[in-house]
């Protein structure tokens, strides 16, 4: 995260006044917001996790089923476990590594209540599908667009599709307030009952309702967040525009298969994404991301397992119930593609991965005999 000196001021502004908590800048922030997704109503939160779990808490009762891409973070899960609902893992898709609607259609039962897919990495998912299958069998949709914020499908931004949209605000995100999340919906009753759960159901001064929780985004981090706001067509242009580089630099590369774009889609390319054929590029994944790290290229996996493979969902499902997912989890590698990259360092990036590719492949290369 890189903070100029607007956003700067801005956080020291609020520190001076003493107005620390939740209030005017925290509504400012929900009415920019909502306004530059397109959608009605806005409610700040404290993390995309809370807003998981206020948007799960509003649809699910214990014993309901949801069914979340088995490929994407864990709290898209783990947050239906946390009301009570079960979530049920599906494929994605291996392009766009998004959730699978044919194979969504195959897991859905008389338990499925919800559908909550990923924009992952930026990419959103197949919406016009999804949209039709919850029609179909009665379901709602709360969309994980924590990695999404800019992200278009078919000319709409993604924050502005029914029932509830998801962000995260977290560092590595393409809007940050350090910590915090955000939820939009259409529904006003909706949006009301959210702004109640996420400060101990007060309705007025220490007069509460309903259960509820200290959710509660601030003044000091809304400040920050209006910031990035401003900024975010800027760092997008700066995003496409370092994921074309990139994708044109690495194209002649055999084995590594770079990001897709599906027509009538804007990738908010929150992460550059490749995978990394083993068998025809010679090399590992890890092997790939070590060698990189020795040229001073840092990179990261998102993510090393899928969710069916982590301890806490041990049961849910094996490798061949979710192949695609499965194979995901051990090749994908995230390269810098973020707006403080320059071009400069873009060229470097690409003559590394050139170089770790040579050089890795040499090393195992076997010798020739005489």
């Amino acid at each position: 995260m890189q903070l100029d000196e607007r956003e700067i001021r801005a956080v020291e502004k609020v520190l001076r006044s003493g107005r620390l908590r939740a209030g005017r800048l925290v509504e400012d922030f929900e009415a920019r917001f909502a306004r530059s997704v397109g959608a009605p109503f806005a409610v700040a939160v404290n993390s995309g996790t809370a807003a998981l779990f206020l948007a799960y808490r509003a649809f699910l009762k214990p014993g309901d089923e949801i069914i979340v891409p088995d490929f994407t973070f864990v709290a898209t899960a783990s947050m239906a476990a946390a009301v009570g609902a079960r979530p049920v893992f599906a494929d994605v898709e291996p392009l766009t590594y998004t959730l699978d609607p044919a194979d969504v259609e195959k897991r859905i039962t008389r338990r499925t209540r919800a559908l909550a897919p990923v924009h992952l990495y930026g990419h959103p998912a197949r919406i016009d599908r999804l949209t039709h299958l919850a029609r179909k069998h009665h379901l709602r949709i709360i969309w994980d667009a924590a990695q999404a914020h800019g992200a278009q499908y078919r000319g709409r931004d993604v924050g502005s599709y029914p029932d509830v949209v998801c962000y995260s605000f977290y560092p590595s995100k393409n809007v940050t307030t350090a910590e915090g999340g955000m939820i939009t919906t259409s529904n006003e009753r909706l949006a009301a009952e959210f702004r109640l759960a996420r400060s101990h159901g007060e309705e007025s001064r220490y007069h509460h309702t309903r259960l509820g929780f200290n959710f509660r985004l601030t003044d000091v981090l809304a400040a920050l967040g209006r910031e990035q706001l401003r900024k975010l067509p800027q760092a997008l242009r700066r995003r496409r525009r370092n994921a074309a580089i990139l994708a044109r630099g690495l194209s002649g590369i055999p084995g590594l298969a770079l990001p897709h774009t599906a027509p009538g889609v804007q990738h908010a390319f929150n992460l550059f994404t490749v995978r990394v054929n083993a068998r025809v590029l010679g090399v590992s994944r890890d092997e790939l991301q070590k060698a990189l790290a020795k040229q001073g290229i840092e990179t990261a996996v998102h993510y090393p397992r899928a969710l069916h493979q982590q301890p806490i969902f041990r049961g849910s499902g094996r490798d061949r119930d979710f192949p695609v997912s499965a194979e995901l989890a051990k090749t994908v590698l995230s390269i810098p593609v973020h707006p403080a990259v320059s071009k400069q360092d873009l060229k470097r990036i690409i003559q590394s991965m050139k170089e770790a590719v040579g050089q890795v492949r040499g090393r195992f290369a076997p010798r020739r005999h005489r």
